[in-house]
């Protein structure tokens, strides 16, 4: 009896010690979170640095001091955890993007986003696969299948344009911010739809019925995943203008507007889609809907929730993949051959420059074609900025990478070990010296005074969630059918119907929408006069004709 209570003695203690470790852990990396954020304040106004480069050499710095602290034997306070970046920091990152984009740039130029997001993703994914297959086959790493290979190509077609949106402004290049933006969203979610699906097919032996398996399956997660959003959101809408919760409190309806647009991505998840397309769709019609439909209180709290909420995110994600990037685990079992880990990140960083030129130049000049107003065209100079804002590889590629060539964190492989200290290996080179790189490249290639200071944007228009928002994001007031206040007219021939097909597709949105979608789901202009609500001081106008 004695020997067991003191082996549950000991267990406790262990337990009790090892809460207590967590607690530390979680102490430094809030410290150091609070670093990133007065660091990254202090230098704002500097030429070359952002608050994701100030984060990233943080965490590496960090990394060093508890490697040599710890005797070599770890580098980090936390694990890296698919879970945590999947479940927790990715959703209102995408949100808010979603929430806060200039719908009116975004679906002026939907055909052009989807061209580099979905299509030249795919043309990447293909030149990189095609590439490191033919390369590495020929070099000692280890045994990879097919599979392998294009799960390579999806790992690092997922750019991280995050370094160019905190350069460019919404207001001076509008057309340039919409297609890096927009891009970056659609490129991340076909990236991981595309790894998801290489993960579910057997493509060692892939025949005709297997490849037309593949692309019936990756168009299916695409479009359900992107109407899931759009009905969740349009539900939220629907609840809130229906009960309208402002009435009693407002607690209510900042809580619901937060836990629907996590709940989009949830089920995304549940059902086995894509929740990067759905929690950025929900994002785009909340923004279009429900938001107009909770107190004038109630909108400034999401609008600086979600966007705090992003902000944070993305910090803790940068800083994570820092201090995890000198892991001794991994680095242990390429210390027998760094030329070969060198190598391998030098080809894979070959290979992305390459797969992304391949499509961004050539699309570009696609999308020219159907342009009729120089203004609309993309220029070189522009064209060579897409090029550059794709370069950078971030934290979906280390998280698909995980996924790919570690189990739980840890890898007992040569080849999954290469693989994974060459994708951090080019995540850090590309994120700190093309990050650096970007600020005075921008400047030089599109000289304007307001790159020399940007601050936080306010507007005395309350009327979207673009009035106060973060640097990434300029000021302003649109919406998915304003276009400048003008009626855009009824194309008189199939030639102007195919020249100006973006114009078409917004006038006929505007009747739908006017006639059909805000009488049942609410939004600017068809709010109910409620008490309490922003109508009682605030009339409703009709702002869109």
């Amino acid at each position: 009896m004695e020997a067991y209570m003191s082996s549950i003695g000991s267990k406790l203690q262990m337990l009790y010690t090892s809460d207590h470790a967590s607690v530390v852990s979680m102490n430094l990396f809030v410290a150091l979170l609070c670093a990133c954020i007065v660091i990254g304040h202090l230098l704002e106004e500097t030429r070359w640095m952002n608050e994701s480069i100030t984060a990233l050499i943080i965490g590496v710095g960090t990394g060093i001091v508890i490697l040599l602290i710890s005797g070599g034997k770890s580098s980090r306070l936390l694990v890296f955890s698919e879970d945590l970046f999947f479940i927790y920091l990715l959703p209102p990152i995408i949100f808010n993007a979603g929430f806060q984009v200039k719908k009116k740039h975004f679906f002026r130029n939907f055909m052009t986003i989807m061209l580099f997001g979905a299509v030249g993703t795919l043309i990447c994914c293909a030149i990189i696969s095609i590439g490191a297959m033919q390369i590495f086959e020929k070099m000692d790493i280890g045994p990879l299948d097919i599979g392998d290979y294009l799960a390579i190509g999806a790992i690092f077609a997922a750019t991280d344009s995050v370094c160019t949106l905190q350069v460019l402004s919404q207001d001076d290049t509008p057309l340039l911010y919409s297609l890096v933006f927009g891009e970056g969203v659609v490129n991340d979610a076909t990236s991981v739809v595309l790894f998801n699906a290489i993960q579910s097919f057997d493509l060692t032996n892939i025949n005709a019925v297997i490849a037309w398996d593949f692309v019936r399956n990756f168009l299916y997660l695409f479009l359900t995943s992107t109407m899931l959003g759009v009905l969740t959101g349009l539900v939220s809408a629907y609840i809130i203008k229906k009960l309208y919760f402002g009435r009693h409190s407002t607690d209510r309806e900042v809580a619901l507007m937060i836990l629907m647009a996590y709940l989009s991505y949830m089920l995304a998840e549940l059902f086995y889609l894509s929740g990067i397309l759905t929690v950025f769709f929900c994002g785009i019609v909340m923004s279009h809907y429900t938001w107009h439909n909770v107190t004038e209180s109630s909108r400034i709290t999401t609008k600086h929730a979600f966007a705090t909420l992003s902000f944070v995110a993305e910090i803790f994600i940068f800083l994570y993949v820092g201090m995890d990037a000198l892991d001794i685990e991994k680095w242990r079992f390429v210390s027998d051959s760094p030329g070969t880990s060198v190598a391998v990140s030098s080809i894979l960083l070959g290979l992305v420059m390459v797969g992304r030129a391949a499509f961004v130049f050539p699309l570009s000049f696609v999308s020219n074609l159907s342009k009729k107003s120089p203004n609309e065209k993309i220029g070189f100079r522009q064209q060579f900025i897409i090029w550059w804002a794709g370069l950078m590889r971030g934290a979906v590629s280390m998280a698909l990478a995980y996924n790919k060539f570690t189990s739980a964190g840890h890898t007992n492989l040569r080849a999954n070990a290469i693989m994974i200290t060459s994708t951090i290996t080019v995540v850090l080179f590309s994120t700190v010296v093309f990050g650096l790189m970007t600020k005075p490249l921008i400047s030089i290639l599109l000289p304007h005074p307001k790159y020399q200071s940007r601050s936080l944007s306010f507007s005395s228009d309350p009327a979207t969630p673009k009035s106060v928002t973060v640097p990434l994001l300029g000021e302003g007031q649109d919406s998915l059918d304003d276009l400048g206040g003008r009626d855009i007219p009824r194309p008189s021939s199939l030639r102007a119907l195919l020249t100006t097909p973006t114009h078409t597709v917004h006038y006929y949105w505007r009747k739908f929408d006017d006639a059909f979608m805000r009488p049942m789901f609410g939004g600017r202009g068809f709010v109910p006069f409620v008490p309490g609500s922003p109508t009682e001081r605030n009339p409703p106008q009709n702002q869109w004709h």
